[in-house]
């Protein structure tokens, strides 16, 4: 009796390296630059399939320690093989670049929840007819439309996009792109979660479509879920509380203000109020509890089925239910996944160790969706799960007396609490650089009250629409605690991006922390975790600088860094009432390279897509000092300490770097003059190094000034180019002055004005200047003291579901 047990324990590592062999093999194709032939890709699987086989079938003949490497190498080629395989079917289905802006004649059916904006609808569409000038067409089957106003100071939506319902069947004309966002360091990859997500082009809705062919062609779960966000908003007057009973009931994360994600994020409940995986695992972990305790008050149904087993399956049969309601999106697909594989091998009985259980979850996951491996919520959602496992108690007996049923339920959510908070942190710190240092204090309240009370109110209320008003009167003192909280001076803390080695001491010092380890060896994970807090960002050294143009869209944001200076020139666009370039970028950015604090905000001048994310920085960032050519009256100016109107002729110098204004010349910025001609002008000179010439939106008349007041002098070895590369701007006599090694343009993909312009892009050319687009670079770093063509993020981190644009016309 007592032999299997250790035997399987005995043969645990085995299996335990068998069952992660493929999920490593995945990972290593998710590294992957570019794809190769699917027959590469068929002749590894084949490959490894022999070898895995060669593996179990010889595992007990001598040697069996190198025959068991074989098939664990077998079983990573399958993983590799198979992911690139249908990452190879993934990519066929693509926009061909020729249709790129055509009007495009659609006929299919809505295929997700409408997200209302304030300029418009957003929503999937899966296309069953597309043709051009009645010629039909192959397009994607799953493509994202925006449905956008007229005017974009219209907030309000029209009649015909308040009728956009899940499941029509419609007819669209629209425009299409292939599948692009912009691409920073350690920033969000907007490719890959459509790539993720099968959407393979993106595009707008033109004009006013006709009357919806069909009602309820299908997605019946998104028709439930719509009429529910519906009612919810119709019935809850405070329209905050409305937009979070919607996340939490339907999975609507559109819903809630954008001010409320920030103080959730604050506070650590950002987990609490998206349907991510970790909320999953704890209401699949809290509906078995509920469960397990109703099943024991039947004496026949325990009989038929033991109470911990139905507690199991009850509860991942909620959670499965509460994931499909909620969207089903990719985080929920997974945790389901995972849930099932843990419940399935506790329902035949398979005792295994955990890490054995998790290592089959993950294999089980990366089955079904191989690019989870990429995501934090993978990451954090089996982090969650190895905590709960790690630390689960005992079964409750079924004699026990209610007190003692109390402080068990009180016990294990004081654990999900700390699972949460405590046990999350290092990851959470790893992949987001910040914590939330009042994230305890706030779960205490909010883990019960949102679990058990907010989100089961927000579900029944389906059945019974008073339950909703409850449900927001509830969420009125959470807030007022969240508020109060986050307001304190030390709510949140940022770390800047560790490096490599920093992030796997930490990933180690985090599995100590989750293994059940007495805790003289769990205190060996503090000096793990110390180099991903306390390990200072890379700087230039004294006397040079670093130059990066972030990739911001059809915008301006340059960071400028000394050795111990930041200066930020243009804070990018805005582009909507709800989102700008500052909190969506910028900041973001900011944190992870480590910066406390601007110590000078440069705003060139009043154009929206260069002072569209000043009002976010502002008003999260320290910044000690602005220069702009901002009208008096601008509001942005009552944020803006130490303003200062730039001028020609104005020097400073930091850690030896000098910086001087070279236009507007002193009293040229009239605030009834156009913007772009006020536009301030920055050099930036090291010693020994090539000059930068930040030109803003100067156009012909202020750069004939410019060579004619400093000719030669206005020599730069980089030069951003002026007004994204318009017509109106980069005439040949500036150009012949400041000859740049280096020209940067930052505007958008495929941009509505056509920036940078062909006959633009052939003056640089025929300078031997090297051409940089944003579209096709991302963001552009330099440095000083190393010199060079810089670097772009696109061929940095440059991977397979990226849009390469190599080849193809810079001009727009």
């Amino acid at each position: 009796m007592g032999g299997r047990p250790a035997a399987q324990a005995a043969g645990a590592p085995r299996w335990f390296a068998a069952l992660l062999a493929l999920p490593l093999g995945a990972g290593a194709q998710l590294q992957q630059r570019a794809l190769d032939a699917p027959a590469c890709y068929a002749a590894l699987c084949a490959l490894g399939a022999l070898l895995a086989l060669a593996g179990w079938r010889w595992r007990r003949l001598a040697g069996a320690s190198l025959i068991g490497v074989i098939g664990l190498i077998g079983l990573a080629l399958i993983g590799f093989g198979s992911t690139g395989w249908r990452a190879g079917q993934r990519l066929a289905e693509h926009l061909p670049a020729a249709l790129e802006g055509r009007d495009v004649q659609l006929v299919g059916i809505v295929a997700s929840l409408p997200q209302p904006g304030p300029n418009g609808v957003r929503f999937r569409f899966e296309v069953e007819r597309a043709s051009v000038d009645g010629a039909a067409l192959a397009l994607p089957r799953l493509i994202a439309l925006g449905w956008y106003a007229d005017s974009r100071d219209d907030a309000a939506l029209s009649p015909a996009q308040r009728e956009l319902r899940a499941g029509q069947r419609r007819r669209f004309e629209v425009r299409l792109r292939r599948p692009h966002g912009s691409l920073n360091p350690h920033g969000f990859d907007y490719e890959l979660m459509l790539f993720e997500q099968g959407v393979r082009a993106t595009g707008y809705v033109r004009g006013v479509p006709p009357p919806p062919i069909e009602e309820g062609a299908g997605y019946p779960v998104q028709r439930l879920r719509q009429r529910a966000r519906d009612a919810i908003f119709a019935r809850v007057a405070d329209a905050r509380a409305a937009g979070v009973l919607a996340a939490l009931a339907v999975g609507d994360q559109g819903a809630i203000e954008r001010e409320d994600w920030e103080l959730f994020r604050s506070t650590g409940l950002a987990h609490l109020m998206a349907i991510s995986g970790l909320h999953i695992t704890m209401f699949a972990w809290l509906a078995a509890r509920l469960i397990g305790a109703l099943w024991r008050r039947s004496p026949r149904a325990m009989l038929a089925v033991p109470a911990p087993q139905a507690a199991r399956w009850g509860g991942l049969l909620v959670a499965a239910a509460y994931a499909v309601f909620a969207g089903w999106a990719v985080p929920a697909q997974r945790t389901v996944w995972m849930l099932a594989t843990v419940v399935l091998l506790r329902g035949i009985g398979v005792r295994w160790p955990w890490p054995l259980v998790l290592a089959l979850a993950a294999l089980v996951v990366t089955l079904v969706d191989p690019w989870a491996l990429l995501q934090p919520g993978f990451w954090l959602s089996f982090a969650a799960v190895a905590l709960l496992m790690a630390s689960e108690p005992g079964e409750a007996s079924g004699a026990a007396t209610w007190r003692q049923r109390l402080v068990a339920a009180l016990h294990g959510g004081v654990r999900t609490q700390l699972v949460a908070t405590l046990g999350l942190a290092p990851l959470t710190l790893l992949f987001f650089q910040q914590v939330s240092l009042v994230g305890f204090f706030a779960n205490l309240l909010a883990i019960p009250l949102v679990t058990l009370l907010v989100t089961p109110l927000a579900l029944l209320g389906s059945l019974a629409p008073p339950l909703w008003t409850l449900a927001a009167w509830l969420l009125q003192p959470l807030t007022t605690w969240l508020q109060w909280l986050a307001g304190l001076p030390v709510a949140v803390w940022f770390v800047p991006a560790a490096p490599a080695w920093a992030s796997a001491a930490a990933l180690l010092g985090g599995a100590l922390l989750v293994l059940p380890l007495p805790w003289r060896t769990r205190l060996l994970a503090a000096p793990l975790l110390l180099p991903l807090l306390l390990t200072p960002p890379e700087r230039p050294p004294p006397g040079h600088y670093e130059l990066l143009a972030v990739d911001v869209g059809q915008g301006t944001a340059v960071l400028v860094r000394t050795r111990h200076h930041l200066l930020v020139y243009d804070a990018g666009p805005q582009y909507s009432r709800e989102s700008d370039a500052g909190a969506r970028v910028l900041l973001p950015l900011l944190r992870a390279r480590g910066e406390r604090q601007v110590d000078r905000l440069v705003l060139s001048h009043r154009d929206t897509d260069h002072v569209g994310g000043a009002r976010a920085l502002l008003s999260a960032l320290p910044v000690r000092s602005t220069s702009s050519s901002l009208p008096p009256d601008h509001p942005l100016l009552a944020l803006a300490p130490r303003h200062a109107t730039c001028a020609a002729g104005q020097t400073w110098v930091w850690d030896g770097v000098r910086f001087e204004f070279l236009h507007p010349r002193e009293g040229e910025a009239d605030p009834a003059a156009r913007p772009n001609t006020v536009s301030c002008v920055l050099r930036v000179a090291a010693a020994g190094a090539p000059v930068t010439l930040l030109a803003g939106d100067i156009e012909r008349e202020q750069e004939l000034r410019l060579a004619g007041r400093h000719g030669e002098a206005l020599r730069a070895g980089v030069l951003v180019v002026p007004h994204h590369g318009s017509r109106t701007s980069s005439t040949p006599l500036f150009l012949d002055a400041v000859r740049p090694q280096v020209a940067v343009v930052q505007a958008g993909y495929r941009n509505r004005f056509g920036h940078p312009a062909a006959e633009v892009v052939e003056r640089y050319r025929a300078l031997g200047s090297t051409l940089v687009a944003s579209p096709a670079c991302g963001a552009w770093a330099w440095r000083s003291d190393q010199g060079g063509p810089g670097r772009c993020q696109r061929d940095a981190a440059r991977r397979y579901w990226h849009l390469s644009l190599d080849g193809e016309p810079v001009d727009g």
